[in-house]
């Protein structure tokens, strides 16, 4: 099932990077080149297909500076299957805590949302026209309309799944064939029902209110056992026996209309076929970003505490990296051409922290740079998501216009800057507390404002910082 992304060229990856992430061009090329080798790799033949291994990638960086966010955007970039974890979360076998395995689960999940999705929007085409007889049979019933809620005993119905049929039942079967003879149905249903479908089609009937038959969910009576994906749902043990449970709404077309068209739609998929397909696209395209691994090296100092289970987890992952089978619920999944990017601040810890198995496992390495002033005056205006266009949005709802001078944006991304560099760095995330100081008046005050427009320059920047003019008065803005 190949992606779009994956016909996109290396640069053009790191365009649509470049629309979110200033800066940070090693990292990006590095995404960009794994991902257009799963490409390449996928127009080889299949012998030498399952020889070529993805090459994983290990982003080394201070927090802030955009290594989560490569993450997130490629996984709305992409159709591949996605899932971003954090190494910390994960125990060694036999202590309180996430088991390894349950990272090549969480992947197969949502390899089945992307399957499901992509399958029942195929789908659609046929269920749309389903949707317009039942929305036009819920405006104008017909004659004879069938009691079709007519309660039957469910042990009747497990006893008929045998070929039984009780004799209450054949009386009543008899009965109705009786009174089913063809009756001349009046033209003028027909006719009335023509007018209502080319409405329908013309949209005039959309706020209209009908009374529709959906499925009732069953309740969640889901024992789980550990969280780790070992679940028995209790009314599904018996569930395919019994006939599935309907229950009437009042709804607006429009809506019954969205409704009608999920329930068809996933009546008309072969879940077997999705589950093979969404598990080979988790095998094939697969992406694991493990977060904090650097908080898992525990290196050359002695392990007590805390620590005690950190090389454990690392010797968990290191078989799952190398490529093994794992257990899960839709069947085994081959994780051995899963792309795996590690990611951690490593400040304290070094890569080489790491048992030299993992290191060997991560042969692309990737330093992220600390953030300059110039990025972040970037990092405020040029984003398609902004940090000032966020702002401004938000004020817009109450009718404030914001403007920002240019000397004020200067201002900000020097006041940020300092502060990363005489207090903790925290990279870009401390432009968010900058700007929520810097707003909190304008915001707190809006209802009484008068004016429609405020502007904000250089000076009313320096105001609301003046304490941070001395270094000492720093600290008060750490968060």
């Amino acid at each position: 099932m190949a992606s779009k992304l994956y016909s996109m060229t290396p640069k053009e990856i790191v365009a649509e990077l470049d629309k979110y992430i200033i800066g940070q061009d090693e990292a990006k090329k590095s995404v960009a080149l794994a991902l257009r080798n799963r490409y390449r790799r996928s127009l080889l033949s299949e012998e030498m297909r399952e020889e070529i291994t993805p090459k994983n990638i290990l982003m080394m960086g201070p927090t802030g500076c955009g290594k989560t966010e490569i993450a997130r955007r490629l996984a709305k970039l992409m159709d591949a299957p996605f899932v971003k974890v954090e190494a910390t979360k994960f125990t060694e076998v036999g202590y309180v805590g996430r088991d390894v395995d349950s990272m090549v689960r969480d992947l197969v999940e949502a390899s089945m949302r992307i399957t499901k999705q992509s399958k029942l929007e195929e789908k659609y085409y046929i269920a749309d026209k389903i949707v317009e007889e039942k929305i036009v049979e819920a405006i104008i019933p017909g004659k004879n309309k069938k009691k079709a809620g007519t309660s039957r005993n469910p042990f009747d119905f497990i006893m008929n799944s045998g070929g039984y049929t009780s004799q209450k039942q054949q009386y009543l079967d008899s009965q109705a064939a009786k009174g089913e003879e063809p009756n001349k149905e009046d033209l003028d249903i027909e006719m009335a029902r023509e007018q209502v479908r080319e409405q329908l089609r013309q949209g005039l009937l959309e706020e209209q209110y009908i009374e529709i038959e959906v499925t009732a969910a069953p309740k969640g009576n889901q024992l789980d056992m550990s969280n780790e994906g070992m679940s028995i749902a209790i009314g599904n043990i018996f569930g395919d026996m019994m006939p599935e449970k309907t229950k009437k709404k009042n709804c607006k077309v429009k809506e019954a209309r969205k409704i009608l068209r999920e329930q068809e739609a996933q009546k008309l998929l072969d879940m077997d076929q999705v589950s093979d397909e969404a598990i080979e696209n988790a095998e094939q395209n697969g992406i694991i970003f493990i977060d904090e691994i650097d908080k898992i090296a525990s290196g050359s100092r002695m392990t007590s505490g805390a620590d005690v289970s950190r090389e454990g987890v690392q010797r968990d992952i290191l078989p799952i990296v190398e490529g093994s089978v794992i257990n899960t619920k839709y069947g085994p999944v081959k994780t051995d051409h899963i792309l795996f990017i590690g990611a951690g601040a490593f400040h304290t810890a070094k890569p080489t922290d790491l048992i030299p198995e993992l290191q060997g496992r991560f042969p692309i390495r990737v330093t992220l740079n600390n953030l300059s002033k110039e990025d972040f005056v970037e990092i405020l205006t040029k984003p398609e998501n902004a940090l000032l266009k966020q702002h401004k949005a938000l004020l817009e709802t109450e009718g404030i216009e914001v403007e920002f001078t240019e000397d004020a944006i200067d201002q900000i991304a020097t006041m940020s800057f300092l502060m990363n560099e005489q207090t903790e760095n925290i990279g870009a995330r401390r432009l968010h507390t900058v700007l929520e100081k810097l707003l909190e008046d304008i915001s707190f005050n809006i209802p009484e404002m008068d004016t429609e427009k405020v502007v904000i320059d250089a000076e009313y920047v320096k105001e609301k910082f003046q304490e941070t003019v001395h270094a000492e008065d720093l600290d008060r803005y750490i968060l």
